[in-house]
């Protein structure tokens, strides 16, 4: 694919989409990062139903270690792999209230030491927190920027560094967020609706579906 289609692709999705964000619902820094822990292998409604429940009770680090691991779980229990989580999210209070003073750091290395907390997690955090131009590449970005050709690449991590190199730089900070809702909604794995599709003329996939 060439600049030029990318350049029509993103302002294509920005005019559609100015300020694309997360669905993910949260308020503050901790409570994104939370959540973000919590969507791994899990639907973002699942999470914000379980995090509706939570956070009005329990919102900072020093709250969730008051509820314990065993409380935690209370709420949480609904999403897939919560007792795993719940111990992630429980150490890394204690690493949020030791060395960060109770904040989310910025730093892309101190949120990966976070139990819990991988690179596509330091890079949700690091844009939608803390407007970072960061890609955080999960299955629907991977799978969008190798059906349409915008980036491809064999990893994730292959795929997010051509994304950064080959996006134009003015699309950087909502890039992930277009591209997850893209997939998410129209690109889908078994099924994309390319009939329905803003980006079908410029989109390097075949074949189409629906098309002749």
């Amino acid at each position: 694919m060439n600049r030029k289609k990318r350049q029509q692709i993103f302002e294509r999705w920005r005019e559609i989409d100015p300020h694309p964000t997360t669905e993910l619902h949260y308020q503050t820094p901790f409570e994104l990062l939370i959540s973000v822990i919590l969507s791994a292998q899990a639907t973002d409604v699942g999470v914000n139903k379980a995090t509706a429940r939570l956070y009005p009770v329990a919102n900072t680090p020093q709250q969730i270690l008051d509820l314990g691991e065993v409380g935690l779980k209370r709420y949480i229990r609904t999403i897939g792999l919560y007792n795993s989580k719940a111990g992630n999210i429980i150490k890394t209070c204690r690493i949020l209230l030791d060395c960060h003073g109770g904040k989310v750091p910025k730093d892309r290395a101190a949120l990966e030491a976070l139990p819990g907390v991988g690179r596509k997690t330091a890079n949700v955090v690091l844009n939608t927190a803390f407007g970072e131009h960061t890609i955080a590449v999960d299955t629907h970005i991977f799978r969008v920027s190798n059906r349409t050709g915008i980036a491809p690449g064999k990893t994730p991590l292959a795929v997010e560094k051509r994304l950064l190199r080959l996006v134009p730089a003015e699309f950087h900070r909502h890039a992930h967020h277009w591209l997850i809702l893209h997939g998410r909604y129209v690109c889908k794995a078994r099924k994309p609706q390319c009939p329905e599709c803003i980006i079908a003329d410029l989109c390097e996939y075949r074949p189409k579906t629906g098309s002749t």
